[in-house]
């Protein structure tokens, strides 16, 4: 019996089949199927991100195909056959069937062919080898395909160090996987293939390197496989850092417990050690984003130590100093190291307090400072900072005259 996934909504979407439609009336019936992605997350249950179809057709018959229906064609990677089809707003990525002629490890130079058989031998992972035509019904060349995605099973096609050797960001990619859809104990071949050609990984673009590495840490639990990565020696070499995954395992498990949205660069923050320093080599390394960089190094900073049994007066005033999101990350980062005891409500009223309060103004400007007698200049800063100070420790007092008399007792003491 063929498997089969049946007449799924996003197969007879008006956009999706108008693109069938187009390569079928160029290239004849079957010319086109889905691939990848798309046929593995149906087969097992998950959301559909991305539609991405292969062809048998040429990156210039696709485009004339397409264009003669009247829908839009992108050469997104037209060396390496691949055409974006945006029907109706719709984007699908549409790619010739493909073999590799050579390959560094970085970049594959290919040719185009007709075989669906030999487009899946290039592929990485049985799981990602599956096709699907438009009736629904599976084609899955390796013959393991259908059984390995069901099973949970991240197994390479054909030899693993072949497949690593072609693609050295492959390495990556087998514990990305595993931590979305891994299921029971590791392929050991696969696992021992990664260990062995692991400082492969050096020679790739830092920002594939990061790509990858925070959408493993997006997967819902990825604590499995970040140990698997450890003990295969692959994660040292992409953190160049001691990893401290008990910290990281414990955050996982308090996202988990209260509900808290997966956060793939707090995640990240969690595996670091508390370092600034090395925070913002790895961060420049990697060449994460400025945003991505600067929330890691804040989220590690050494002081003030957040506590749990913290006074709603001290965490309202570490709210005011470092913002409500560097506190929520500093806070969350705290609770994980903490030990497994019954403070859970203690952290969680923490942040909830934190988030509930809007964070006052100082009730101060540089003008009421001129206008208490102290001169234009550096000083006015030096005195806003004084009163701000006193201001804080009194809570975020909320009366303006209060701070007025305070100011100018400030000034007198400066001025005079």
């Amino acid at each position: 019996m063929t498997d089969s996934l049946g007449q799924r909504h996003w197969m007879t979407a008006p956009a999706t089949v108008a693109v069938l439609d187009a390569l079928e009336a160029a290239g004849g019936a079957d010319c086109a199927r889905f691939v990848g992605g798309c046929v593995r997350n149906a087969l097992v249950g998950r959301s559909i991100d991305d539609l991405d179809i292969a062809t048998t057709l040429t990156p210039d018959q696709v485009t004339k195909a397409l264009k003669a229906a009247g829908i839009r064609a992108v050469p997104t990677g037209i060396d390496h056959g691949t055409v974006t089809a945006v029907s109706q707003h719709i984007p699908h990525e549409i790619t010739t069937l493909r073999r590799d002629v050579s390959t560094d490890g970085r970049r594959a130079t290919v040719a185009f062919t007709d075989d669906w058989c030999e487009d899946a031998l290039r592929r990485d992972f049985t799981l990602n080898s599956l096709y699907a035509r438009r009736d629904g019904s599976i084609f899955d060349p390796t013959g393991h395909g259908v059984a390995d995605a069901k099973a949970g099973r991240i197994v390479f096609v054909g030899e693993a160090e072949q497949r690593l050797l072609e693609d050295h960001l492959r390495n990556l990619r087998y514990f990305r996987f595993y931590a979305w859809f891994g299921q029971g104990a590791p392929d050991a071949t696969a696992v021992a293939a990664c260990a062995k050609l692991k400082d492969r990984i050096d020679g790739l673009a830092a920002e594939r390197i990061s790509k990858e590495l925070l959408k493993l840490l997006a997967a819902d639990d990825p604590r499995a496989a970040a140990r698997l990565m450890a003990e295969a020696g692959v994660l040292e070499v992409v953190l160049k850092l001691p990893a401290n995954l008990a910290r990281f395992e414990a955050l996982v498990e308090v996202e988990a417990d209260q509900l808290f949205e997966c956060d793939p660069v707090l995640r990240l923050a969690a595996l670091l050690p508390d370092d600034q320093v090395a925070a913002m080599a790895l961060a420049t390394r990697l060449r994460l984003s400025n945003p991505d960089r600067d929330r890691i190094v804040a989220a590690l900073a050494p002081t003030p130590t957040l506590k749990s049994w913290m006074s709603p007066r001290e965490i309202r005033r570490e709210v005011y100093r470092s913002g409500l999101a560097v506190f929520r990350d500093r806070a969350k980062l705290a609770w994980a190291a903490s030990p497994r005891s019954a403070t859970t409500m203690q952290w969680r009223g923490m942040i909830a307090l934190a988030e509930g309060w809007t964070r006052p103004e100082l009730p101060l400007t540089g003008q009421d400072i001129m206008n208490a007698g102290v001169p234009k200049g550096p000083l006015v800063g030096q005195v806003m900072r004084e009163v701000e100070d006193w201001w804080i420790d009194n809570d975020f007092l909320d009366d303006k005259l209060s701070v007025i008399e305070k100011l100018k007792a400030v000034a007198q003491g400066m001025v005079y």
